[in-house]
């Protein structure tokens, strides 16, 4: 089975139902995922299987205990930040194969060292006066654009 082009990394996660929900999505899309532990949230809790129904067994998921840990793996790509304090505007960015997406925590993003350790940040415009999307609706747009940009979504030749 071929590599897949992209990859989401949750970082300490917060929402069980989120995540669930990230998780489904990159089942049906064919990414995979690293979990960046701790979690804010027991790991069979059962919004985490509610929201991801049956997709999680079907899911490329590696946790990982710590940011050191998984800092410390080895990734095919750039490690791309979702913040809304990015300078990249979504439809400004170009995605690479290969790229990790991060997503941070619900309640208080990433630390100033994991944002350094990122090659770019990434936003999505939104209202003047709005804070943020969810985060697994962050994580759908960004990954549906990135997909469309490398011309890899499952399913479709070109």
């Amino acid at each position: 089975m071929p590599q897949p082009p992209l990859r989401l990394a949750l970082y300490e996660p917060d929402i069980a139902a989120n995540t669930g929900a990230i998780l489904r999505l990159a089942a049906c899309l064919g990414v995979g995922v690293d979990v960046i532990e701790p979690c804010g949230f027991v790991w069979s809790a059962p919004k985490l299987r509610r929201a991801g129904m049956d997709y999680l067994d079907r899911v490329d998921l590696a946790r990982h205990a710590s940011w050191a840990r998984y800092a410390a793996g080895p990734r095919p790509g750039r490690l791309v930040l979702l913040s809304t304090k990015a300078a990249w505007s979504l439809p400004r960015f170009a995605f690479r194969p290969g790229d990790t997406l991060l997503l941070g925590r619900e309640s208080a993003g990433v630390p100033d060292a994991v944002r350094d350790s990122c090659a770019a940040a990434v936003r999505i415009p939104m209202q003047p006066g709005e804070r943020s999307l969810n985060v697994a609706l962050a994580a759908a747009l960004v990954l549906g654009e990135a997909l469309r940009q490398l011309d890899a979504y499952p399913g479709e030749t070109p």
